[in-house]
């Protein structure tokens, strides 16, 4: 199911509707019930009038002054196990080529965990979801529930039998050590 998206922009000095279109979800075979909508983002602070086209966002993450915007579902434990014969090479892959830079950041033995030098703002809109951090402090998020999260290692899991969606708004931020 997709998101509909509408964009404003500038012609000619006037506000315009620029685009109104639906955007699909990313999925990979490696992250089963997985869904992620890029659906806004940049490398730099904006400048205005500009005439609604998608900035370049070419990686997951923002680096410092940039921005991204989409929502991602996590779905329940029980629907996130890969499939038995999945190439992980290929997995990989498919991950690198729809989120690029996403699995850099993701600690191999400890699955789902990652830091990033961002500053992410997360609303969730739908089903519930754990958020945890070091030495396993956790917290358990509902629909209406928000997030800052100050560049810190953490993972989400579900632990519930529904899809938990979020919303997402990352901005690339200065880390000193």
């Amino acid at each position: 199911m997709g998101h509909r998206q509408v964009v404003t922009g500038h012609r000619n000095g006037k506000a315009i509707f620029a685009s109104d279109d639906v955007v699909e979800p990313l999925t990979m075979s490696m992250l089963p019930g997985a869904e992620f909508y890029r659906l806004w983002g940049g490398d730099a602070p904006p400048t205005f009038p500009d005439d609604g086209s998608q900035p370049d966002q070419p990686t997951y993450f923002p680096p410092v002054g940039g921005y991204r915007f989409g929502i991602f579902t996590v779905p329940p434990a029980s629907d996130a196990v890969p499939p038995a014969d999945l190439d992980l090479e290929v997995g990989m892959a498919d991950v690198e080529a729809k989120l690029p830079g996403l699995l850099a950041h993701m600690e191999p033995d400890a699955p789902g965990m990652h830091t990033t030098d961002t500053i992410d703002f997360e609303i969730v809109l739908s089903g519930e979801v754990v958020l945890e951090l070091d030495d396993g402090a956790e917290t358990v998020l509902r629909p209406g529930d928000t997030v800052v999260q100050n560049g810190t290692r953490h993972r989400w899991s579900n632990r519930g039998d529904v899809p938990a969606i979020m919303a997402v708004f990352i901005c690339g931020a200065n880390r000193s050590a």
